[in-house]
Order: structure tokens, then C-alpha cells, then sequence
């Protein structure tokens, strides 16, 4: 080879799948994002209904590699929304076999991150029927400002969980629905569950896993204390808040 000759800077080709693949991803995370950000802004909390949050979890093992990543985000989540005074949350997890737990409410961020340092992944199918149906008894009980739930996958009776969605819908408790990863089975279904209660979905991987903890933390602030919240949020930088206050004008 002549050493005088520049050499030339390979560029990714276009036509390499695995590009190709990467930026259909990226993509798709930014548009799931915006669509969550949309539907959370046309939502509206009864003031009766504020400071009540019920906070869904798969626990299982297809869960384990990103684990500690999510126990991360979802721990700065409480904390953000523990400085917000009468926020209480409700902690449901399922994991192994038949394994359903529903936590007392939390009203410190201290004491729900110690209950969900306790948790750890165990192989098992999913439950997210039970999670829909502690949801609907905890809002029959006293009213609820919504259901966050994260997961990666579904392998339920679908119709099932609509109708569970349905009674929910009628008692105006929104569904946020959070996937982990792409599994085709549960955005379908998790989007449905979306729909039916006028709630929203995001995907998120470890590429959007920053901006997932903002969009929660919101989620959390907004439940407690409505949009004058978001507005202290967003004071002290919150870009969760700032996004969710710009769809909200």
C-alpha cells in the first residue's frame, strides 16, 4: 500500500442489518416516549384521588440480567415522589411459582426502598392478572390516582386481562404501562390494556433507561400533587416534568 495515499474512513453501510435494526430501535423507543408523554398529558387527577399509586413489578427471571438496573430507576422514582407530602404507594410483585405479594401503603421512600431491596428474581410465569385485579381492589377501597407497571413480557389469557382493564377504566384509574424490550406478545397486549384505560405505554431498554426514570419520577410527582407539582419539578430541573408540562400547555 502507498504510504502517501490518505486513507479512507469507513463509514457504516446503510444496507448493514444490524445498523439498520439499532436505528429502527432508537427510533421506535423516541416514538413510544412521545406517544407516552401525549396520553399522560391528556389525563387529569381527581383531587380525591391524588397521593394513591399503585407500582406493579414483574419479577421474574427473564428479569435478572437488567434487575439492578431497574431497581435503580425505579428507587430514584420514590425518592422524587417522597418529597411530594401524602404520597402513598402500593408495591405488587409477582414472580416463581404462583407468587403474588401486595405490600401495605408506603409513605416514606425509605421504607419502600427497603421492601424492594428484599426482592429478588425467580423463575415463573406471568401474573399480571393479580397485579390488574389488586389495582381494582385497592381503588373499590379508596380512590387511586393510577397503576404503573413494568415488565417485559406476557403470557396470560389476554381477553382476560382487557376485562380486568375494563373494570378499571370505569372506575377512571389510568394504566402506565412500562415494557422492557420488544417481546411482540406483550406490547400488544400491554398497549390494549393502555387503551381500554385511557392510560399510556413506553418501551425502554437500556438506551432509554435515563430517560425512563425521568418520565416515572414525573409520573409519581404528578399522582401526588397534580401539575402545581410538575411545575416544582421541573424548578429544580426535572426533565421528566419539563417534557409532561410542554405536552400539558
Amino acid at each position: 500500500m502507498d504510504p502517501r495515499k490518505p486513507v479512507e474512513k469507513k463509514t457504516p453501510s446503510t444496507s448493514d442489518p444490524r445498523a439498520q435494526s439499532q436505528d429502527v430501535q432508537s427510533r421506535s423507543s423516541s416514538a413510544d416516549i412521545q406517544a407516552f408523554l401525549d396520553r399522560a398529558s391528556e389525563l387529569s387527577v381527581p383531587p380525591e384521588a391524588r397521593g394513591r399509586l399503585v407500582f406493579g413489578l414483574d419479577a421474574t427471571m427473564s428479569r435478572q440480567p437488567t434487575w439492578d438496573q431497574a431497581c435503580q430507576i425505579q428507587a430514584e422514582m420514590f425518592k422524587e415522589a417522597g418529597k411530594i407530602s401524602g404520597l402513598e404507594i402500593k408495591l405488587v410483585y409477582f414472580r416463581g411459582f404462583d407468587e403474588c405479594r401486595a405490600s401495605r401503603w408506603f409513605s416514606g421512600s425509605g421504607d419502600l426502598a427497603t421492601a424492594m431491596s428484599r426482592i429478588d428474581c425467580r423463575g415463573g410465569r406471568t401474573q399480571i392478572r393479580k397485579v390488574l385485579s389488586a389495582a381494582l381492589t385497592a381503588a373499590r377501597e379508596d380512590k387511586i390516582a393510577g397503576l404503573v407497571y413494568v415488565g417485559d413480557c406476557m403470557e396470560e389469557n389476554v381477553d382476560d386481562l382487557c376485562a380486568r382493564a375494563g373494570e378499571l377504566s370505569l372506575l377512571g384509574v389510568p394504566v402506565f404501562l412500562f415494557q422492557e424490550g420488544r417481546d411482540p406478545v406483550a406490547e400488544q397486549a400491554f398497549r390494549e390494556i393502555a387503551r381500554l384505560t385511557r392510560g399510556a405505554y413506553c418501551s425502554f431498554d437500556a438506551g432509554s433507561a435515563r430517560q425512563l426514570s425521568e418520565l416515572l419520577k414525573a409520573v409519581a410527582v404528578y399522582a401526588a400533587g397534580g401539575h402545581g407539582a410538575l411545575k416544582e419539578l421541573e424548578a429544580t430541573g426535572g426533565r421528566g416534568a419539563r417534557l409532561l408540562l410542554e405536552q400539558m400547555k
